[in-house]
């Protein structure tokens, strides 16, 4: 059996749903400006950083197949530096 809705209680709802949907836009338009602004922050600060050009290193292989660069990595198979690091 089809049920009769009245037409004042209708035009209320669709008020209703006009109202959620514009608060629904305006909270859209609000995060979306919040992404924005988060994003120009982390830009700004990630950009403060002064960033040194790059750096290139030269190591030569001593023949007996030892690859182990540098001195402070615990490994000791008998092989040694020719240019060891100074201690701080």
């Amino acid at each position: 059996m089809e049920e009769k809705v009245p037409y004042i209680a209708h035009e209320a709802e669709v008020a209703r749903l006009e109202r959620t949907i514009k608060r629904l836009t305006q909270i859209i338009i609000i995060c979306i400006a919040l992404i924005f602004a988060t994003n120009v922050v982390w830009l700004y600060y990630w950009n403060q950083y002064e960033y040194v050009g790059e750096e290139t290193y030269t190591y030569d292989q001593d023949g007996l197949g030892v690859n182990i660069i540098g001195t402070h990595n615990e490994v000791e198979n008998g092989a040694t530096a020719d240019n060891p690091q100074k201690e701080d």
